[in-house]
């Protein structure tokens, strides 16, 4: 068992809360990509509520934001980790990170396909 694991209650829901935020920063302040996912969040998600889309349509619009940027912290999250064991070229390492931005590219396909479906 990790020696990281033992609180519980409110001081782990706090716990939890201080590392989401560092990374949230971490990922903010290292990644340009992160960035500029959170520049097309600010566009795309108040845009949204002036669209003339039901209830459902606006979350799935919104939904699918948030998703690219959920995708890109674990894209993030996997190169950390891989440049953490080695720098070094390594046709796994490689494999890995193209995986994590082949996702993203899906996730980024997702947003202009949904918008493009409920607002065409």
């Amino acid at each position: 068992m990790s020696p990281f694991k033992g609180q519980t209650g409110l001081k782990r829901i706090l716990n939890a809360s201080g590392y989401s935020l560092d990374g949230l920063r971490a990922a903010f302040t290292g990644e340009a990509a992160f960035r500029q996912l959170v520049l097309l969040n600010v566009i795309l998600i108040p845009l949204s509520f002036f669209l003339n889309v039901s209830r459902v349509e606006q979350a799935l619009l919104i939904a699918v934001c948030l998703l690219a940027l959920i995708v890109e912290l674990l894209n993030s999250a996997v190169e950390a980790a891989i440049d953490r064991i080695s720098l070094e070229r390594h046709p796994l390492s490689k494999n890995a990170k193209d995986m994590g931005s082949a996702a993203q590219a899906v996730a980024l396909s997702m947003i202009a396909l949904v918008w493009a479906v409920i607002l065409l």
